[in-house]
């Protein structure tokens, strides 16, 4: 079907205003925290753990035995199940037994009539530690041996033979900073008991299986017992993919105890404390490169911070490794991952799952090659792209096969007029003495798929009613990323309807099970294509029938076209069909499944084909620095983004601005800061500075990549966007990094993330002292 031809409203391929968007501006979309409760409702906090690692010798809760307001308090030794809540590896305990290894662990949680007077008890509690010997740093992890996941080692070729042979080396560090999701909506779960073990959780989710089956080992009982919905998150990014299955399944907990509701939702400070990160990294290499800027092999390792437990990290640096390519043929290399355990918060997936840090690693490669050739950094981005034949293969062994980053690359040069600007701002260079412009082109090749094979699976279930309108409910959820949107177009398109007939209800694990998390920018891919089966079911129905009741001959055919059914020379409106379709017993309801194909990973081998294809993209960024205080302003961004077909390109855009805006934070401003105790000292607004209306571009130049489609047959051939343009904002922080090397003489070169103006600053007097001594 050629979605650019449709008649109806709000088919694919239409820029269809977001299903809820009209609720977000007017503050008349439903949260967690807007639902009505059961008057006898109840409100949890959890009491946190003061000590990043540490015995606990005694828990005293004498000091809330004549507050009324508190109803009870729960321990681990109230856990009638297992008391675990980890994703995969068994290590995360919803409350602490013997030992705390993180200051914001929860302890104990409170139980009382409202959320303030949880929150004042928690605060009562006397909790005695035996303190123990405390690793916070990647340095003190990698000191004491200490990983949460072994250490992983991905090899092509023969580095450092490569390396040694090169006629040209050079060494490399740099520091990679977390980051805090800082989603609107805190976490938050609202869990009604029911009859025997059953109970519904309302939870701010990106994985309600997840939480279903996590609460199900928690309160032991079976499956079936416990149903999770969600009908929006306001925001997640990762965040709540792992990590609100504790709020989840405490508020359950506690429910099912005192057979009342229990509402959980934590301030933002406890929140930060409580919830992992962006992993943190610290990466050194060698390259050996020729004469040309061309790699020859490149030999890395990468360290990270993954905190008490394990969380995700295995997959997350999995990701990481796996991009460290970006979009350059390493035709040598080896990537050394280690997983460091430290006693500080879990990290967890982030928007990108490690693949920005992994990109980050080779654009400062190129880089600092350009600087010691004295070429242009794009010219030696773009010697060492993907190409065809023998210089087409990953590391990991994946054909990328669909390789566009050269034609991206060229496009978007022009259209940036690049060299142009090149030259503009040396000349402007030369006459300012107290600021310095910067001027950075990078690209993005990003692998679409769970690098977990079996996570690409998805399911949905549709029903028509007689009036032709269209319920559809499917397993992925809605963070305000327009899946519910593109989704219900897709179901649009193949029933020939207009996008106002059909509702997207809240995600349940009573209606689609084991679903996949919302995340790996899979969520349209797997969903869309469930969604599409289903409808595809219920449309052969039709065609069946209609072909029968009305005896058409072979030549005759059924066809829906703008809100009709053509049935051979009748025409019928879609609801006057599926009306006689119901009166005549044929059935209106299916489900639909869909499974990502082509995908196969050996973990052992580390060779396999992880993704079902590459997303693209490239961004050229100019900003302006002040040398006298290092604060910076991007002035200009252009970007050029590969989406395939477009199945909204109004959402599509904003993803793409969104995602951009959310790196420069990542990349410029937002400091994780740690103290030596593993204090989270960022955990507020007040000392965590997130970007801005005000830190948009003023010149934000985006373009979706014409006349391209996706190689494989996604949903209507179009291609992910949740997590790719995230990583166009490494142009940024390259750009920075320009304008320092502008500022120095070429004294500094080089810049830890993020680039916070005490960071440019401090790099600017360390270069000039280089250059000057």
């Amino acid at each position: 079907m050629d979605i650019a031809k449709t008649s109806i409203a709000g088919g694919a391929g239409s820029a269809s205003v977001h299903e809820s968007a009209h609720k977000h501006v007017t503050g008349r979309a439903h949260y967690v925290d807007d639902m009505a409760v059961p008057a006898d409702c109840l409100h949890a906090c959890f009491g946190l753990s003061s000590h990043a690692h540490a015995e606990i010798t005694s828990i005293d809760f004498k000091a809330l035995d004549n507050i009324p307001e508190v109803t009870c308090t729960l321990t681990a030794a109230d856990i009638p199940g297992s008391n675990d809540v980890s994703p995969m590896a068994g290590d995360d305990p919803l409350l602490a037994e013997d030992v705390v290894e993180y200051v914001g662990q929860p302890v104990f949680a409170v139980i009382a009539t409202s959320r303030q007077a949880a929150i004042d008890a928690c605060r009562k509690v006397e909790v005695h530690y035996r303190p123990l010997p405390a690793i916070i740093t990647i340095a003190d992890a990698i000191n004491a041996d200490s990983h949460v996941l072994p250490p992983k080692t991905m090899e092509r070729g023969d580095a450092r033979q490569a390396i040694q042979s090169a006629s040209r080396q050079l060494d490399g560090y740099l520091e990679i900073g977390g980051q805090e999701h800082f989603y609107l909506e805190s976490q938050a779960a609202l869990a009604l008991p029911g009859e025997d073990d059953d109970v519904v959780v309302y939870s701010s989710t990106q994985h309600p299986s997840e939480a279903q089956h996590i609460i199900a080992h928690i309160l032991g009982c079976p499956s079936h017992s416990v149903t999770v919905k969600v009908r929006r998150m306001g925001g997640a990014f990762g965040g709540k993919e792992t990590q609100g299955a504790g709020f989840a399944a405490i508020a359950a907990l506690a429910a099912k105890k005192l057979n009342r509701a229990i509402k959980i939702v934590p301030d933002r400070d406890a929140d930060m404390q409580i919830t992992g990160k962006r992993h943190d990294f610290q990466v050194r290499y060698t390259v050996g490169f020729d004469d040309d800027g061309q790699i020859e092999g490149l030999d890395v390792q990468l360290a990270s911070r993954c905190g008490r437990s394990a969380d995700l990290s295995g997959p997350v640096n999995d990701r990481a490794m796996f991009h460290v390519d970006n979009c350059c043929y390493l035709p040598h290399v080896r990537i050394q991952s280690l997983r460091l355990k430290t006693h500080t918060v879990s990290n967890t997936a982030f928007r990108g799952f490690g693949g920005p840090q992994g990109m980050m690693v080779i654009e400062d490669v190129l880089d600092q090659i350009a600087y010691a050739l004295g070429v242009d950094p794009l010219d030696v981005r773009k010697i060492n792209l993907y190409g065809p034949a023998l210089r087409n293969a990953t590391p990991f062994g994946m054909e990328v096969f669909d390789n566009i980053a050269p034609q991206i690359f060229e496009k978007v040069e022009k259209t940036s007029d690049y060299r142009q600007r090149r030259q503009q701002i040396e000349d402007f260079n030369a006459r300012h003495r107290f600021v310095k412009k910067g001027l950075a082109l990078t690209g993005v090749k990003f692998g679409i798929s769970f690098t977990t094979t079996f996570l690409n699976q998805g399911g949905a279930l549709v029903h028509v009613y007689t009036d032709g309108s269209i319920h559809l409910n499917h397993g992925g959820t809605e963070m305000g990323q327009g899946l519910n949107t593109k989704v219900a177009q897709v179901v649009a398109e193949e029933f020939q309807v207009d996008l106002d007939q059909i509702k997207v209800t809240a995600t349940s694990t009573g209606k689609v099970p084991n679903t996949s998390a919302t995340a790996a920018s899979s969520g349209t891919d797997i969903n869309g294509k469930a969604a599409q089966r289903a409808a595809r079911t219920i449309r052969t129905r039709l065609v069946r029938f209609a072909s029968e009741h009305f005896a058409l001959d072979e030549e005759q055919q059924v066809r829906f076209a703008a809100g009709q059914v053509h049935v051979g020379d009748r025409v019928l409106s879609f609801a006057e069909l599926v009306n006689l379709a119901y009166l005549n017993r044929i059935s209106l309801s299916a489900t639909g499944f869909y499974r990502t194909p082509r995908i196969a990973y050996d973990s052992a081998t580390g060779k396999g084909r992880p993704f079902y294809y590459f997303a693209y993209g490239a961004a050229v960024s100019e900003v302006v620095i002040d040398v006298l205080t290092g604060e910076h302003r991007v002035l200009r961004v252009d970007i050029l983004h590969d989406v395939g077909r477009s199945l909204n390109p109004a959402i599509d855009l904003g993803q793409i601005e969104g995602g951009f805006i959310q790196g420069m934070g990542w990349l410029t401003s937002e400091e994780l800061v740690y103290g030596e105790d593993g204090r989270f000292l960022s955990h507020a607004p007040s000392t965590y500075k997130i970007p801005t209306s005000g830190d948009r571009p003023p010149d934000f130049r985006i373009q979706l990549l014409e006349d391209h489609q996706n190689a494989e047959k996604s949903i209507f051939r179009s291609k992910a966007v949740g997590e790719p343009p995230l990583m166009l904002a490494i142009s940024v922080f390259r750009a920075i990094i320009d304008a320092v090397r502008y500022a120095t003489n070429g004294g500094c070169r080089t810049l830890n993330s993020p680039a916070t103006p005490e960071r440019v600053l401090m790099a600017i007097e360390h270069g000039r002292q280089r250059t000057t001594s």
